[in-house]
């Protein structure tokens, strides 16, 4: 059967490289996107291009690899493209570091890991890749961003920002990490700063950005993201300052059944109205405390642990319910993040104003109650009951607490001094960076027509290539005058050019859509095209971008749709996070800890093929863990076993046509060999689906050995086994591609392996020729029978009456009756005493 040359060494490095430049060569994974087959579009997050792929990348690209392999030979159209973060701040830092153009660092780099994703064997589509800072690519992101820009997506204004000391850039919120708030790309603890930014409003989106109907994504994304937007149901309340000419001070709160218990008000110290609010005589303590404020973080502010502080700011409000004079104080546990940036503090029910009334012997008032009207000693009762009713609160007194939210709230609105309202946690997205390495935006200003967008025939706005690289707090771009001189759209007359740049977010909240028409000169994408291959079947990557990067391409496909440019509501249908390969310390891989393992010298002592199904043998693909190369040798040394029931030895043929020795009839070996043949193809398939690589890979192991049990018993050269030979590398090839493909051709088939169709399952071979029947006396389990599939019902009743331990229990009589589930069960009644 073998027509190629005699080899029985297993040696990966004589086959993997040819058969790379043939696939390569071939385009065998190009997606075709006249092709009538069903077009199925799989995508992995493209990396930032660092330098080097280490073993992480190779774990988190492997897996949809298996799936989109599996996909083209079960007959889909798969688009698998790959692309590169080509814009961001390791690569400027780096200049500023090294001297090195960030647009060299970046395209040595992508140079480097495009060799290793090669290496690797991935089946991307390459005549696809984007790389975000090409200007082919980044002129249709300014034509995006000018889009979202005359619908009011996006806009500029002053606010309160994250700013990173060290990177010296605003970072937006969810830039920003942990309960030390430092910057996610490196750590620094970040400060707060007023500076004029550009944002895009993705909190038009906050509602919909909850729904995830139909969207089959990790329940811990979807937490997380629900989480960060965190809407809540409540009422606005209006309290009228008793200064003149002051707007009312608007408070949100979920329990407007408790306004009148709200013995005074507590503003954050950033709120607009301090400075007006505040009297003369109080104003040094005041600034003296806001200035503290801000140096303080969240976490910090908002710690149940510390003392509380504040200070009174010498003006007042007054209750709209109770028509009180209630002091305005400062305090820093109030964010001005959060709800409206004021509280009405109802110290009775709720732990940090009861914290602050008594540390400034300020009033408390309880004003709901439980039934039994028993109220705590020395505490806030925030402990609430479904029988709780309204005390001292006025012509609401008496009323079922649940019923007040909803009476106290229209008496408000009759008043006009409050309403139904939602808040959210989500605030806009600052999407501006201070910094040169990042796809301007392509905005001027002219001093008669303020800001303009540029006209499209003059997109790309193109980065210049000489600039001082010297990390000062404001862009770069900023002293490069040929840059900033431009020209008002409008009047002709001179203008400045915009010198921040936009967040590298951007860049991959839209590739996905470039990969459907990546060369298109005219579009940012093809919209016909788009509707062929979107929404995206599978996406993949990192559970860390939960709420950024996964946040942020779904608002910019609402947006998108909304502008009338696609015709869906969400990127992908389906998510799956792949875990974190850690190193051998159990930190996270990274060049400055030194724990990163290169995959390049594993493949030049073990092959590509070897690499990948390790990695994907470790475990759960789901939950990575630990670097451990110790059970590496364990994969390779399977996969010679493969190579040597493939190529079974003349010795082993023939033994096969002279045994009389073998256990149990030829028959008896190949129906065995091809149950589990046909097992495997049902069970690895749907493993492959599921991610469950590591179990996928387990189960070729065990039809690895079947096939040496039966070549070892003398069966090496019957249809059974040649079957269970080419199902295995047919079942192998997502996983191993070159050895499958090697294999496949040195047994005489047709090129490519990749290209014949997954292997179909016969459920009537795969079936077992035993069941296992669990036998009950009344009802309890008491035995078990192993019987043929085509055993008789007469002949189990026989075989469980039989059975000593039913016996035992019938205790010398008749059973009354015995119950079969046929294939299930059987069940016998003992008879009445």
């Amino acid at each position: 059967m073998t027509t190629h040359e005699p080899q029985r060494r297993f040696d990966p490095a004589s086959y993997e490289q040819k058969w790379r430049e043939r696939w390569e060569a071939d385009h065998l994974y190009a997606a075709d996107d006249d092709d009538t087959k069903p077009k199925r579009y799989i995508l992995t997050m493209y990396p930032y291009p660092s330098g080097d792929l280490h073993i992480g990348h190779w774990y988190a690209m492997t897996g949809p690899d298996i799936v989109a392999r599996m996909h083209r030979m079960q007959g889909d159209n798969v688009m698998f493209p790959m692309g590169f973060d080509g814009f961001g701040l390791p690569a400027e830092n780096a200049a500023i570091d090294r001297g090195i153009h960030p647009a060299t660092w970046t395209s040595s780099n992508i140079d480097t890991m495009r060799r290793q994703m090669r290496l690797m064997s991935a089946s991307f589509d390459w005549a696809r890749e984007v790389v975000t800072c090409d200007p082919e690519y980044y002129r249709w992101q300014q034509w995006l961003f000018l889009k979202l820009y005359e619908a009011g997506l996006a806009y500029k204004a002053m606010g309160a920002v994250d700013w990173c000391p060290k990177d010296k850039v605003v970072l937006a919120r969810e830039q920003v990490e942990g309960t030390e708030r430092r910057c996610w790309r490196c750590g620094t603890q970040v400060e707060k700063r007023d500076l004029e930014q550009w944002w895009f409003r993705i909190t038009n989106y906050s509602d919909e950005l909850l729904n995830f109907d139909g969207l089959d994504y990790p329940e811990p994304i979807k937490a997380m993201q629900t989480n960060w937007i965190g809407r809540s149901e409540g009422a606005e309340i209006d309290f009228r300052p008793e200064a003149d000419d002051v707007e009312p001070i608007r408070v949100f709160t979920t329990r407007p059944d408790t306004v009148f218990g709200a013995t005074f008000m507590v503003l954050a110290p950033e709120h607009p109205l301090v400075a007006t609010l505040t009297t003369d005589d109080r104003r040094a303590d005041v600034d003296q405390y806001v200035a503290a404020a801000r140096r303080e973080t969240e976490i910090e502010r908002m710690s149940t642990e510390r003392e509380k502080t504040g200070v009174f700011i010498g003006a007042y409000a007054i209750n709209p319910m109770t028509d009180e004079r209630i002091p305005i104080w400062i305090a820093d546990y109030v964010l001005p993040g959060y709800g409206t940036g004021a509280i009405m503090a109802v110290p009775a029910h709720d732990e940090r104003d009861y914290e602050f009334a008594t540390r400034f012997d300020l009033p408390i008032r309880y004003v709901v109650a439980p039934a039994s009207g028993e109220l705590p000693e020395g505490a806030a009762l925030v402990e609430h009951s479904d029988d709780e009713i309204l005390i001292d609160s006025g012509e609401f007194s008496d009323m079922p607490a649940s019923e007040a939210i909803g009476a106290i709230t229209h008496a408000l609105e009759e008043r006009g001094q409050g309403s139904i309202a939602v808040s959210y946690r989500q605030r806009d997205w600052v999407a501006g960076r201070q910094r040169y390495w990042g796809c301007p935006i392509p905005i001027v200003y002219c001093d008669e027509h303020g800001a303009q967008p540029v006209p499209d025939d003059q997109l790309p706005v193109v980065l210049p290539t000489d600039v001082d690289f010297a990390s000062t707090g404001v862009s770069p771009l900023q002293s490069h005058a040929i840059f900033l001189n431009a020209t008002c759209p409008l009047c002709g007359g001179p203008a400045r050019r915009e010198t921040d740049t936009m967040d590298t977010f951007v860049d991959s909240s839209w590739y996905f859509l470039r990969f459907c028409s990546p060369h298109a000169t005219n579009v940012a994408f093809d919209r016909a095209k788009v509707d062929e291959w979107m929404p995206i079947h599978l996406y993949t990557g990192g559970s860390e971008h939960a709420v950024m990067h996964l946040m942020y391409f779904r608002f910019f496909t609402k947006a998108l749709r909304d502008l009338g440019l696609l015709g869906f509501d969400e990127p992908t249908l389906r998510l799956r996070n792949q875990g974190q390969i850690l190193g051998a310390d159990r930190q996270r891989m990274s060049k400055s800890r030194g724990n990163v393992q290169a995959p390049d010298d594993l493949v030049s002592r073990y092959g590509a093929d070897t690499v990948r199904a390790f990695l994907m043998f470790i475990g759960p693909w789901d939950q990575g863990g630990p670097w451990n190369p110790s059970g590496i040798d364990g994969i390779h040394r399977w996969l010679g076993r493969v190579w040597g029931a493939a190529e079974p030895s003349q010795r082993d043929l023939a033994r096969s046509a002279s045994r009389t020795d073998v256990p149990g009839t030829s028959e008896e070996l190949d129906r065995a060999l091809r149950r589990v043949t046909h097992s495997t193809i049902a069970a690895v398939g749907d493993d492959y689906a599921d991610f469950g690589f590591n179990t996928a890979i387990a189960k070729l192991m065990e039809l690895t050995n079947a096939i040496i049990r039966t070549r070892e018993a003398g069966q090496a050269s019957g249809a059974a086994y040649a079957e269970a030979v080419d199902t295995l590398l047919l079942l192998l090839a997502p996983v191993a591609p070159h050895i499958a493909e090697e294999l496949w051709a040195r047994r005489g088939h047709e090129y490519s392996i990749h290209r014949q169709p997954w292997p179909t399952a016969d459920p009537t071979l795969a079936a077992s020729d035993t069941i296992e029947l669990p036998v009950q006396v009344d009802g309890k389990l008491r035995d078990r029978l192993v019987v043929m599939v085509d055993t008789s019902t007469e002949e189990i009743e026989r075989l469980a009456l039989a059975s000593e331990h039913v016996q035992r229990y019938l205790a010398g009589r008749a059973p009354m009756r015995v119950i079969q589930v046929p294939g299930k069960l059987v069940n016998v009644v003992t008879p009445r005493d």
